[in-house]
C-alpha cells in the first residue's frame, strides 16, 4: 500500500475513518456513534456482501462479556434465538486412542456466575447485525462500499487515506479493522508477530443423531486437532487443523470418503453423522500487531490480535478492543479533546495489550504443546491434562479464557507451559 497522497479531496463530516467493514470495523463505527463520534467505513468488498453475508463455515463462541457487548450495541437481540447456541461445557482429550470416555479434561462456568460458558453464533449472522447496527446510526456513520484504500498518510494533525480511485479523505483519527493480514497496519510501518502454523483449517456443520448437549469437544489426535462444537437442532461444527497439504487433499474427497474419516476420528460420539453444509478452508495464522497504535491510527478486531480458532472466540477480543476504544474517544469528546492525541492512543494500546497478551500467547503455548507428536511432547501432553484436573489455578485461568474474565494468578500457569514448550523446542533433535 503505498504512501503518496491524491491532490483529490472529498469532503467528509466524519470524526474518524475505519478501514475495514467486518463486523469489528462496523460494531467499532457503532461504539463510536453510540458517543457522538461520527464516522467514515471504507470497504474494498461491494455493498452487497455487506448487507447479505455469505456463510462462510465460521462459528464464533461469545464470551459472557463479549455478549454484553453486543447488547449494548443493540445487536444480540437481532440474532434469532435459534441460531444462538449454548456453550456448557467444554472436554479436552488427548490423543486418538487415550481419550476414552473417562479421560478428558472438562471445563464448565461454575463460579462464573452463568450457567454457561458461552453461546455460539455463525460469523455471518455477526457480520449481518453489524451491519444492520450500522445502519440504524446511519446519521452518524457513513459507509462506502466498494472503496479499496490504496493510500495512507498520518500526520501531525490528521491521518488521510487515499483510495484507488485517487480521491483522499481526512480526519483527526483512522482505525484499521482490515484483518490479521492488515494492509493499513503495515503502511503505518506497524509490524506483527505473525505465527503461521503450517496447518490449515477445514470447517462444515454435521447432524448428528445423538444429542450434543451443549458440550464441545476438542480432541487433540496425534497429527491433527479435530473440535466438535455444538450447535442448535443436533448439529455441530467440526472444526479440523490439519497439515495444509493435506487439508487440500481431504477437500477433494468425495462425501463418503470424507464423513468415513470424521466418524473414525471421533469415535462413536455424537451417533450417526451425516453433512449438514459445505466445507470451508481457510490457511492457520495468528497474529498479534507489534503495536496497537501509533500516530492518528488505532488498531481493532484482527488488525491488533488474530487468534488460533482453537477456542472459536477470537472476536471477543475485537469487541474488548471496541468497547474500551469508544469508552476513551468518548470521554475525549466530551471534554472537547483531539481524539487522535497520542496519549489517548497510548492508554488504549497498553490497556487492549494487558488484556490479551497473556491469553494470546498461552493460547499458541497449548496449541503447539499439543500438535506436537515427539515423545517428550507427548509425556509432557498427558502431564499437562493430568495436573490441570487437580490443580485448579490451571483449570481456572483455561477457564477464564473460555469465559471473557481476567485470567488472574493462573496466566503464571499459562506461561510457565510456554516456557516448558520453549525449553522442548531448544532440544528438538
Amino acid at each position: 500500500m503505498p504512501t503518496r497522497q491524491s491532490q483529490n479531496s472529498t469532503p467528509t463530516t466524519a470524526d474518524v475513518l475505519i478501514i475495514g467493514a467486518g463486523p469489528a470495523g462496523l460494531s467499532m463505527a457503532c461504539a463510536l456513534a453510540d458517543v457522538g463520534i461520527r464516522s467514515c467505513v471504507l470497504e474494498a468488498a461491494p455493498l452487497d456482501s455487506l448487507a447479505d453475508p455469505a456463510e462462510d463455515g465460521r462459528e464464533i463462541a461469545l464470551t459472557q462479556h463479549g455478549m454484553a457487548i453486543l447488547k449494548s450495541l443493540g445487536q444480540w437481540d437481532e440474532i434469532p434465538t435459534e441460531e444462538k447456541a449454548p456453550l456448557r461445557q467444554a472436554h479436552v482429550f488427548n490423543g486418538q486412542g487415550e481419550a476414552s470416555a473417562q479421560r478428558f479434561l472438562g471445563f464448565d462456568a461454575r463460579g462464573s456466575g452463568s450457567d454457561l460458558l458461552g453461546q455460539l453464533v455463525a460469523n455471518h449472522w455477526l457480520r449481518r447485525v453489524a451491519y444492520q447496527g450500522a445502519l440504524r446510526r446511519q446519521n452518524m456513520i457513513e459507509i462506502r462500499a466498494g472503496q479499496r484504500v490504496s493510500g495512507l498518510s498520518l500526520g501531525e494533525a490528521q491521518a488521510s487515506v487515499t483510495l484507488a480511485s485517487g480521491d483522499t479523505l481526512s480526519a483527526p483519527l483512522a482505525i484499521a479493522a482490515d484483518s490479521r493480514f492488515s494492509a493499513t497496519r503495515r503502511a503505518a510501518g506497524i509490524g506483527a508477530q505473525m505465527h503461521d502454523f503450517g496447518r490449515s483449517v477445514l470447517l462444515c456443520r454435521l447432524k448428528h443423531s445423538q444429542p450434543n448437549q451443549g458440550i464441545a469437544l476438542e480432541c487433540f489426535h496425534y497429527g491433527h486437532t479435530l473440535a466438535l462444537l455444538p450447535l442448535n437442532g443436533d448439529r455441530s461444527s467440526l472444526v479440523l487443523t490439519i497439515a495444509a497439504d493435506q487439508a487440500n487433499e481431504m477437500m477433494a474427497w468425495d462425501e463418503d470418503r470424507f464423513l468415513a474419516w470424521v466418524r473414525t476420528q471421533v469415535d462413536g460420539r455424537l451417533g450417526d453423522l451425516s453433512l449438514a453444509g459445505p466445507r470451508h478452508l481457510y490457511p492457520l495464522v495468528a497474529s498479534y500487531a507489534h503495536r496497537f497504535a501509533t500516530q492518528r491510527l488505532a488498531l481493532v478486531g484482527d488488525a491488533a490480535v488474530g487468534m488460533h480458532p482453537v477456542t472459536a472466540h477470537g472476536y471477543n477480543f475485537g469487541l474488548y478492543g471496541v468497547e474500551l476504544l469508544a469508552s476513551i474517544l468518548g470521554q475525549a469528546k466530551k471534554l472537547g479533546q483531539d481524539l487522535g492525541e497520542a496519549a489517548l492512543l497510548a492508554r488504549y494500546a497498553q490497556e487492549h495489550r494487558r488484556r490479551t497478551w497473556a491469553i494470546y500467547q498461552g493460547t499458541n503455548a497449548v496449541v503447539r504443546l499439543f500438535t506436537d507428536d515427539r515423545p517428550a511432547a507427548k509425556v509432557l501432553r498427558r502431564g499437562v491434562l493430568q495436573v490441570a484436573q487437580h490443580l485448579p489455578p490451571l483449570k481456572a485461568a483455561i477457564t477464564a479464557q473460555l469465559t471473557g474474565r481476567q485470567p488472574g494468578m493462573g496466566s503464571n500457569l499459562l506461561r510457565q507451559l510456554q516456557q516448558l514448550r520453549a525449553g522442548l523446542t531448544l532440544n528438538r533433535p
